[in-house]
């Protein structure tokens, strides 16, 4: 014998509320359906589903156990309509990022927290790689959203690049090391301490190799390559060595007191760091609203960089006369 699942799903609500008219309010039928489902389901299956008589409708032992089945699906039913509300609000679902690792590091992942506080629902996956990296997973649908350094003549016309930050290099080092308080700062200076590498794949490795055709030298000393963003902290740490970063991440650190910016203006790069998604209608409403959040947040962020960055004297150094700096925008 097979019953249909709407017909229990009926039931439980009859069992429910207590009532005929109750139950057809709960699910918007009519009470003339809902009797009439009662009443075919009991003549289908051959036994009464409800004790005659009894006011609030009291069920029968079949009855209980038939509108037990009937209120599990009820319960299915109306948690999947939870599920479809939630998703369409974007106060569930899954968002799939990738980003380049140190800046993930040092500044998307308190924003991932502190968006994840307003919305626990909403599950962050993230994943690492470097622009081209990134841009197959979009083109493959592995990811949602990149946050990238690219520049002009990189963008596509079937991807939306939204600019987040400016990119804006530093020599980071120890609070310690020597050259922070010195005054001017020559090529020697620059070439007698350690360096680390960037990560292979990295833009850093591009303008760490510009910065040594501004000075007119081959190479520097490296000391140190490979390592996570926090390696390389420790590295600087505990060394005199150099290392070109970010300013955004750098800047990340600054309540720590363990590492600093070398107070030296630098050759910038021509790109920009943002949010890269594809062109297409986009359907994950938890991406769309953790976009948002990221705009904000980075608003605020290049706010208080761009404070930061001015209360530093920089020092035009060997690098660049006062007619070829570039501001930071």
């Amino acid at each position: 014998m097979k019953i249909d699942e709407r017909h229990l799903v009926q039931l439980a609500a009859v069992i429910e509320t207590g009532g005929v008219t109750e139950g057809a309010a709960l699910l918007g039928m009519t009470q003339s359906a809902m009797s009439r489902t009662l009443s075919m389901l009991e003549k289908r299956i051959g036994e009464q589903l409800f004790i005659p008589g009894r006011r609030p409708m009291q069920p029968t032992s079949l009855g209980e156990q038939l509108g037990q089945q009937g209120k599990a699906i009820l319960s299915s039913s109306r948690r999947a309509d939870e599920i479809v509300r939630s998703f369409k609000s974007g106060s569930s679902g899954r968002v799939r990022m990738g980003g380049v690792p140190f800046f993930m590091d040092a500044v998307v992942s308190p924003m991932i927290a502190s968006f994840q506080r307003s919305e626990p629902g909403i599950m962050i996956d993230q994943s690492y790689g470097n622009y081209p990296d990134l841009m197959a997973s979009l083109e493959s649908g592995q990811i949602d959203l990149a946050v990238t350094p690219t520049g002009a003549s990189d963008l596509r016309a079937d991807y939306a690049f939204e600019p987040i930050l400016s990119a804006r290099n530093v020599l980071a080092c120890s609070v310690g090391h020597p050259l922070v308080h010195k005054r001017t700062i020559a090529i020697k200076d620059i070439v007698q301490y350690p360096w680390v590498a960037p990560l292979p794949g990295s833009p850093l490795v591009l303008d760490l190799h510009n910065i040594l055709l501004t000075l007119g030298i081959p190479e520097v000393s490296i000391r140190y390559a490979g390592g996570s963003l926090l390696s390389v902290i420790n590295y600087l740490i505990g060394t005199d060595a150099l290392a070109i970063l970010p300013l955004s991440v750098t800047f990340s650190f600054r309540g720590e007191n363990k590492v600093t910016v070398i107070p030296l203006d630098i050759p910038q790069p021509e790109r920009a760091l943002g949010i890269m998604t594809k062109r297409k209608p986009y359907a994950n409403p938890a991406s769309r609203k953790f976009i948002g959040h990221l705009r904000r947040e980075f608003a605020e962020l290049r706010r208080m960089i761009e404070k930061h960055d001015g209360s530093i004297s920089w020092e035009q150094g060997p690098f660049l006369s006062d007619r070829d700096r570039k501001p930071m925008a």
